[in-house]
């Protein structure tokens, strides 16, 4: 039996991982990251999906907002994220008059879209209550990587009490629907606060609150943007930055067991190794991390995922029903389809009882028309373009082990039969075809998710969101509750999208656990 003894042991190695690392081992702290499967990266890598067809998909996670400028800068990473014209495009259901778009480089388009549309006066709503929210991420996201502030102390931040009670302690749906009238442009507001999370708009357990939050605070501006190379490209540019500084990064390293002082059991080639850590920072859901500790179930409901994903490769962007704008315009930002307030809230109902929504309300992003560097070269000169299609209000709770492939397809063609109701022609007839003549189209489910990520019910955010901020009455008397990573071992910390301020493609879990470990240890080396 092998037994090696290190400053710290990370158990897992996604972007999180591979910012603790780096921030820990150019601290001089000797690092170890174990990662199950043959690569680093976990949800935030690049893949080629179809075979024999040179486009590197970003196959899970796929765009970029909460990655701190600040993570960049510190560890020299050399990203470019690039910001897309286009806010959204959003056909009207109805079919009665044009869709919505909002065109960042053209406001007045913006605002005669929004007259055709009959909601001339939701345009001036709209711009106040996304300069309302920016107010709420100036005030917010500089915290992110600090010390937890308290309830109290974030809101004196905002100095805006009725913007505080506002977006923090009244449902979300209150604000969008007293601020905006036409029940598409209220849809577009909305969808930023289901992302990912299966609940109300309505719900006074104030789900979808956290959820918006986070979606429109990333680096003061809310501003969500495509990593030019895939998200293989960020975390590409993490495991070099935790390599450069030293730390040990092994994969095919299945973690077996955790104890509480710190030993690490995992299997790697057949050999079963031991291996002890200061600390231990577990880049896994708290619910995996439980049954590696070996806690008892103790009944607290599992993570539940609520989406579905769909990547495409087509030969060209589809026409459209909408023959006002082109398509290049509909696709370089968020195409939003059925995704109205009113349905939104219907879908949830629906899908609640057991019934998949019809249609499903989806939202769609073509990464190739701002990165064409995803394609080969002659992919990219034939016209090709990727979609990532991404179905909402299709809860885990639906999935069994057995069902898992029929609901898969069923899924899958809920999703073609809503992006179809907004264009002139099937999706299907643009597929591209992979080496053995397969459509280039996959769907990952919950249960994939769970599957391939260890993602406890395809939760994308390992779990239930929790508000930046501690209540005014929790305990900050160790460095892992002030940073919002503690597990209740002193030796183990969360450090992934489970810890409190994870979810996404940040990195601030892992920042926030490498910065407790470093309080700790020094604490522990001075005493």
């Amino acid at each position: 039996m092998i037994h090696t003894t290190h400053d710290v042991v990370i158990v897992g190695g996604g972007h999180n991982g591979l910012t603790a690392a780096a921030y820990l081992a150019r601290a001089g702290k000797s690092v170890l990251v174990l990662e199950r499967d043959g690569h680093l990266g976990g949800a935030a890598v690049s893949a080629t999906a179809f075979d024999g067809v040179d486009a590197r998909l970003s196959r899970y996670a796929y765009l970029v907002s909460l990655l701190p400028q600040r993570i960049i800068k510190e560890l020299g990473l050399d990203l470019k994220l690039v910001r897309r014209r286009y806010s959204s495009y959003t056909p009207d259901p109805g079919g009665g008059a044009a869709g919505l778009l909002v065109d960042h480089g053209d406001p007045e388009a913006s605002r005669a879209s929004f007259a055709r549309l009959g909601a001339a006066a939701d345009f001036d709503a709209m711009a106040g209550f996304y300069s309302d929210t920016a107010r709420l991420a100036r005030a917010i996201f500089p915290t992110v990587c600090e010390p937890l502030p308290t309830r109290s102390e974030a809101r004196r931040l905002l100095e805006d009490d009725a913007l505080w009670d506002e977006f923090i302690e009244q449902p979300v749906g209150r604000s969008v629907t007293a601020r905006f009238s036409n029940d598409v442009v209220r849809g577009v507001v909305a969808t930023d606060a289901l992302i990912g999370t299966f609940t109300s708009l309505d719900d006074p357990s104030l789900a979808a609150n956290r959820c918006f939050l986070y979606h429109v605070i990333g680096n003061e501006t809310g501003d969500w943007d495509i990593p030019i190379g895939g998200m293989g490209a960020v975390t590409a540019e993490l495991e070099r930055a935790a390599r450069d500084a030293g730390a040990q990064l092994l994969t095919g390293a299945l973690v077996t067991g955790v104890t509480d002082d710190g030993g690490v059991r995992y299997r790697s080639g057949g050999t079963e190794v031991v291996v002890t850590g200061r600390h231990v920072l577990a880049n896994v859901a708290p619910a995996v991390l439980r049954e590696l500790i070996g806690v008892a179930d103790d009944g607290a409901p599992r993570p539940e995922g609520a989406q579905i994903k769909v990547n495409l490769l087509l030969r060209r962007l589809p026409r459209l029903r909408d023959e006002t704008i082109s398509a290049a315009a509909a696709f370089g930002g968020t195409f939003h389809i059925n995704e109205g307030y009113g349905h939104l809230e219907g879908s949830y109902r629906d899908a609640a009882g057991g019934s998949i929504p019809a249609p499903l309300p989806c939202e769609v992003y073509c990464h190739s028309l701002t990165d064409p560097s995803i394609l080969s070269p002659a992919l990219a000169a034939s016209g090709a373009q990727t979609l990532t299609v991404f179905g909402l209000h299709t809860p885990h709770r639906w999935v069994t082990e057995g069902n898992d492939a029929v609901l898969r397809e069923r899924l899958q063609d809920a999703v073609l039969a809503s992006l179809n109701s907004v264009l002139a022609e099937p999706i299907e007839e643009l597929l591209l075809r992979d080496a053995g003549g397969a459509p280039c189209i996959e769907s990952k489910t919950t249960m994939d998710l769970e599957r391939a990520l260890n993602m406890p019910g395809g939760n994308i955010f390992h779990g239930p969101l929790q508000w930046p901020f501690l209540e005014d009455d929790a305990p900050r008397d160790t460095p892992a509750r002030r940073w919002g990573v503690d597990t209740g071992n002193p030796r183990i910390f969360l450090c992934g999208a489970g810890a409190r301020r994870g979810g996404g493609v940040s990195g601030i879990g892992g920042h926030n656990a490498a910065m407790a470990v470093l309080e700790e240890q020094a604490g522990d080396d001075e005493g």
